[in-house]
């Protein structure tokens, strides 16, 4: 089998739309409405997780022949653990201002739904490559949504992006004002309903009957 096979594909491409992790599966919501209101700590956030998971699953993976059923859960957040202080140590020596902004939320990876739900899910019945797949494509599918409503709450709340102003002076000289509702945490969750109306509408197959 191909390292990129057409299962293999199929394991990348699948969650960043047909089987997303936070807008089909409904996971890791909590974190993309906290962490959104700016671009910068969402990209970061995004990069972070998608890290996380998918060296977490290959280390899983790798594993999975060895670790005693009994303790598996143990060990999966201990490998996650480790994996979360590194990327937390790196964000604080390279990305300081970025960490600050994420807070408590970096440490809070280690109890992101979609981590778990793979590494159970994937990794303990899979292969290291398949296993690597797997966690990046659930972890950019997951940042996919983050940088998506990252991008509409800075642009509308701050009239900037990345913190570099887009929207020109003259539009507020002509009375544009920022929608400050854009930057509180309930306009993360409306933006995030307002992408999984237009990604059902889209996929039939997702609609309930």
């Amino acid at each position: 089998m191909g390292l990129l096979s057409n299962k293999n594909k199929e394991i990348l491409v699948s969650p960043l739309s047909k089987n997303n992790p936070v807008i089909v599966q409904m996971l890791g919501i909590c974190s993309a409405l906290a962490v959104t209101s700016k671009l910068e700590p969402s990209i970061v956030m995004a990069l972070s997780v998608t890290a996380v998971v998918a060296f977490a699953n290959v280390i899983i993976s790798l594993l999975r022949n060895t670790i005693p059923n009994r303790i598996r859960i143990i060990v999966q957040l201990v490998v996650v653990a480790a994996l979360v202080t590194i990327v937390s140590e790196v964000l604080k020596a390279f990305a300081y201002d970025v960490n600050k902004q994420l807070s408590v939320f970096v440490g809070l990876i280690i109890t992101n739904c979609i981590l778990m739900g793979r590494l159970e899910a994937f990794a303990l019945g899979n292969g290291p490559w398949e296993s690597f797949l797997d966690g990046v494509g659930n972890g950019l599918g997951y940042g996919i949504i983050l940088v998506i409503v990252g991008f509409f709450r800075e642009l509308l709340g701050s009239g900037t992006l990345l913190g570099i102003q887009v929207i020109p002076q003259v539009f507020y000289d002509f009375g544009y004002v920022n929608n400050g509702l854009m930057i509180l945490p309930p306009m993360a969750l409306i933006v995030v309903a307002v992408i999984i109306w237009v990604h059902r509408s889209r996929n039939k197959d997702l609609q309930e009957n």
